[in-house]
């Protein structure tokens, strides 16, 4: 195949797609009908017109059959006065008009003939038309509920993608929730069982928590400080009663043995 039949053959096939996608059937039925009724008006036309062309060949039968029966009045009249020359001019007039009254009375009889064809298939298209008219709206109707089906269907399945789209989305959403509320638990238990601060506690918690801490160490040092003053009074207080109970030791032992305590003195 040539270089040329093929780019024709692409021509021709792309031009008849995109014919059948611009292509409407209920507009293409809408003129198919416009047409037969203008085919049908056409015939009525003609019909009416063979009509009227038998009814003036009937005025000029009727005028003529007027004539010849005149002619044939005044024949008698001619052959009653003794003028039967007269009378043989006006049968010999009368014979004329006979012959055009019988090619009239031909030309009636075919014109009739065709009106009554054309009146019968006038009668045969209009039938066909009418016929071609309900199934028109019936194809319409089909194909107008065949495209708004397909529309709807279209949009379903919009719809349908869509909603999967969304479903993963909320399936994302709930994994992402699931997991704050399992870091959030697993954060309040250890917080619970003192694992971890909790971050109320920071701040201005921390210095009260550095303050008491302190004044409980104060304190611990002041009650020992107290605890080694008392022992420490103690300690004195048991040394100068041993001192004074030495002495008084002595001096009972020194009268005991009969010296007087001026002269140990000496």
């Amino acid at each position: 195949m040539s270089l040329m039949k093929r780019m024709s053959l692409i021509f021709r096939a792309k031009a008849d797609k995109a014919l059948d996608r611009a292509e409407d059937p209920r507009e293409t039925l809408d003129y198919s009908y416009k047409r037969q009724l203008e085919l049908l008006a056409k015939v009525r036309k003609g019909v009416a017109e063979v009509a009227t062309s038998r009814k003036r060949v009937e005025l000029q039968i009727n005028q003529l059959n007027g004539q010849a029966q005149k002619l044939t009045d005044q024949a008698q009249k001619a052959l009653g006065m003794g003028r039967e020359d007269l009378a043989r001019e006006a049968l010999t007039r009368k014979s004329g008009l006979q012959g055009q009254i019988t090619d009239l009375q031909t030309q009636h009889a075919q014109l009739q003939a065709e009106e009554e064809k054309l009146t019968l298939a006038s009668q045969r298209l209009q039938a066909k038309v009418e016929a071609f008219r309900t199934r028109k709206e019936t194809v319409k109707a089909t194909y107008t509920a065949a495209e708004a089906q397909t529309r709807i269907n279209e949009a379903f399945s919009g719809i349908s993608e869509e909603m999967g789209d969304v479903g993963m989305a909320i399936q994302r959403a709930e994994d992402k929730t699931q997991q704050m509320q399992a870091r959030a638990g697993a954060i309040d238990e250890l917080i619970a069982s003192g694992a971890l601060d909790d971050a109320s506690s920071l701040g201005q918690g921390d210095d009260i928590a550095r303050e008491l801490e302190a004044m409980s160490s104060q304190s611990d040092v002041e009650s020992e400080l107290q605890a080694l003053k008392a022992a420490s009074g103690q300690a004195i207080e048991s040394g100068r009663a041993t001192g004074e109970l030495g002495v008084g030791q002595a001096g009972s032992d020194q009268v005991e043995a009969g010296q007087p305590e001026g002269e140990e003195q000496r």
